[in-house]
């Protein structure tokens, strides 16, 4: 008897790891930088951002008045949100054996700056950046995209 509950213990502490390794996948990148207020929603709830807070594919940051927000994707892309920003993350998911994936987001208004990093350099089609105006497919290395606050994209 006591053999058999020692069995099921390990069977739930095996799969409570692997759930806990599922979620932890699941993190499309973290915040490495911030500076003032910034609030990262996720699945109808807000918290603040914190140096080391996860981001995952569906949260959507925002950033305060003078503030700013740096992220590094699991892909090594980094995103730099500027003050009065609403960045959504779409959608992210990235291989890192074959660096295949996709990096879907939408920038609402304020201002965002991007490195490319494995994603985009393996398969450019894959990213994929939106504006209430405008679709940017990813060429380059390096951009910045500028949202007003009425929806009308600067650059």
């Amino acid at each position: 008897m006591r053999l058999r509950a020692i069995q099921y213990a390990l069977i739930l502490v095996c799969g409570c790891m692997a759930v806990a390794d599922a979620l932890a996948a699941d993190a499309a990148g973290v915040v490495k930088t911030l500076k003032g207020t910034v609030q990262i929603e996720r699945a109808g709830g807000s918290s603040g951002a914190a140096i080391g807070s996860e981001v995952y594919g569906s949260d959507r940051i925002v950033t305060g008045p003078e503030s700013s927000v740096g992220i590094t994707l699991r892909d090594t892309t980094q995103l730099s949100a500027g003050a009065n920003t609403i960045l959504d993350l779409n959608k992210f998911a990235f291989n890192t054996t074959t660096h295949e994936g996709v990096l879907d987001a939408s920038i609402k208004r304020g201002s965002l700056a991007v490195i490319s990093g494995k994603l985009a350099k393996a398969n450019p089609d894959a990213v994929r950046f939106s504006t209430p105006t405008t679709t940017l497919g990813v060429r380059g290395t390096e951009f910045i995209i500028e949202v007003g606050d009425k929806g009308e994209s600067a650059r």
